[in-house]
């Protein structure tokens, strides 16, 4: 790590103030909002330098100590004392454009910003006999008269093997709003292991762990992307999961010769799936990015292998010239500039399809079923139509999914899977609604190992999982036991089910809406499945449809998915040119 990094050995390379111009151009204004930004600041200046290894620890929310240490080039005396100068970097030359930089970091804001916020103490060596270690006390400016709001700096010897160590305490312990603002110790770290996770996969040729109060949360080997994706989540996931590796042209002006697009990453198979977005994770040249058209062009490359309610778990990093590539849209450096977005995600979902062909597509005979057709849904959000089916006479089953059912002017065709799911959620909402969801106690406890983001989760929402009837204890590491689990009607839920109920508590919803998704769980799995409606009587084919009406919203499954789509006679008669 360099102070915003830095080659002791060549001048031309050494830190340096930016000119006044440059400031006022990429100057990122508030650069430390909370304790992530620390780690993910800390973390591009150890990759700048060329780390093979990251240690990352972290007390508490983060506010208490941060430590992130490397095996970097490290720093000179001279460079480290000027890295923690307010806009001094190695990155880019004095007047230099941020478009084409190929660094993460480029600000030369970041380690003055932390020193200015906290207790920082930074020990650096460049390989040579002493090594040096600066500390910089923002919480305490009393006996200074610099006339500086930045914190006067100690310097001594130290003794180190290069690379860099930096130690951030007492964070925020001057700013008591920006304190009061951040979220529970459990979530700020949730925030921390979800970040280093996206690093971890966006670099799997650094090796990068991840400690907690001083239980180690993440460990990656830095031997690839396989073995950093088993780092991050599972043996399961892993090893259903396959690499890619592909190239594509980027057309003219690439800006440094190449003119072409390098994708690499890892795609978990279909069958392996989550019901949250956050799984699908981009980079940049290295760099972990929120980019909305690039992610969206990996689940178009899993196509109809996935369900609509579930989403994949991928890895993808596109490497393009720098030139084309602007770091200095977000203060954060989350979001980039990208030239050539359409070619980029173009080149993504192809890679990511051709892939998959051929790759555990035991899901598609499960999902390809969809009617591509001109077939509207009855009804709207399923209010006011229940007596629709009041005169409806079933016809008869069509592959084995589908009920052909006349009613009046239509010919309505019912889902059978979704409408017997329909009928089970509404019976269970109903059972348990204002009361608790039985359990069941199971003998041995499950045991469950879970991602380092599912685990900070989990410690974050324990009591809202336990209110579920998931009772769970750490058992080392990120693997949890799950001594009891929701059980009503005997039905008992199972390992996928806490996922989900995790994912949901996770992306902000309530404990009630968890409850919904647990119970939408509950009614999917024992509903018809295909090959059953084939088989039902003409009573039980009516029966089905009675229990539909009575539902309160009969025309979509609990996913959200049309139960009953339909088909007036007028329409047939166009179609055979015929008058009614």
């Amino acid at each position: 790590m360099t102070g915003e990094d830095v080659d002791a050995d060549s001048d031309a390379s050494a830190v340096r103030r930016l000119d006044p111009a440059t400031v006022d151009r990429i100057a990122a204004g508030e650069v430390v909002t909370r304790p992530a930004r620390v780690v993910g600041e800390l973390i591009d200046n150890a990759l700048d330098a060329d780390a093979s290894r990251v240690e990352i620890a972290v007390a508490g929310d983060g506010t208490d100590r941060i430590r992130v240490a490397d095996d970097g080039r490290g720093m000179g005396r001279p460079d480290a004392r000027r890295a923690i100068e307010r806009h001094a970097t190695s990155k880019l030359a004095p007047d230099g454009e941020v478009v084409g930089v190929d660094s993460l970091g480029f600000r030369g804001e970041a380690l003055a910003a932390i020193a200015d916020a906290s207790r920082l103490e930074l020990v650096t060596s460049d390989g040579g006999a002493v090594g040096t270690r600066i500390v910089a006390d923002g919480t305490d400016r009393s006996g200074t008269d610099t006339g500086s709001d930045d914190p006067t700096p100690t310097v001594s010897d130290a003794g180190r093997a290069r690379g860099t160590t930096v130690v951030v305490e007492d964070l925020f312990a001057t700013r008591p709003a920006r304190r009061e603002s951040l979220a529970g110790a459990a979530a700020e770290f949730a925030r921390i292991s979800s970040l280093v996770a996206d690093y971890a996969i966006a670099n799997p040729a650094v090796a990068f762990t991840l400690d907690h109060d001083g239980s180690r949360t993440l460990s990656t080997p830095g031997s690839g992307i396989t073995d950093a994706l088993l780092g991050v989540y599972d043996r399961e996931t892993a090893s259903r999961s396959t690499e890619i590796d592909a190239r594509a042209a980027l057309g003219s002006g690439g800006g440094d010769g190449s003119g072409s697009i390098e994708i690499s990453g890892v795609l978990a198979y279909p069958s392996i799936t989550r019901t949250s977005r956050d799984h699908v994770r981009i980079s940049v040249n290295g760099r972990p990015v929120c980019n909305d058209r690039l992610a969206a062009a990996v689940r178009a490359g899993y196509g109809r292998l996935l369900s609509a309610d579930r989403e994949p778990v991928a890895a993808v990093d596109v490497t393009v010239p720098p030139a084309r590539v602007d770091p200095n849209v977000h203060p954060a450096k989350r979001e980039v500039g990208l030239r050539d977005a359409d070619r980029v995600a173009d080149a993504i979902e192809t890679t990511v399809a051709d892939a998959l062909t051929g790759a555990d597509l035991r899901r598609r005979d499960d999902v390809d079923t969809g009617i591509e057709s001109a077939l509207e849904p009855v009804g709207d959000d399923g209010g006011d139509r229940p007596a629709a089916f009041a005169d409806a006479e079933p016809i008869g089953p069509f592959r084995d999914l589908y009920l052909l059912v006349e009613a009046g002017d239509e010919l309505l065709v019912v889902d059978g899977h979704a409408a017997h799911e329909r009928v089970n959620y509404e019976r269970l909402a109903r059972a348990f609604d204002g009361e608790s969801v039985p359990t069941a106690s199971l003998d041995p406890p499950a045991t469950l190992s879970l991602s380092a983001d599912e685990a900070a989760a989990a410690a974050t929402h324990a009591d809202a999982l336990d209110a579920l009837g998931f009772e769970t204890e750490p058992f080392g590491g990120d693997t949890v036991r799950l001594r009891s689990v929701p059980a009503p009607f005997g039905r008992t839920l199972d390992g996928d089910g806490f996922r989900e109920a995790l994912a949901a508590l996770a992306a902000g919803e309530r404990p009630r809406d968890a409850r919904e998704v647990l119970l939408a769980d509950l009614a999917c799995h024992p509903s018809l499945k295909r090959g059953d409606i084939g088989s039902l009587r003409p009573d039980e084919q009516r029966a089905l449809l009675t229990r539909l009406g009575e539902c309160d919203r009969p025309y979509a499954c609990p996913h959200g998915r049309p139960t009953v789509l339909a088909v007036d006679e007028a329409t047939f008669a166009a179609a055979f040119d015929r008058d009614r």
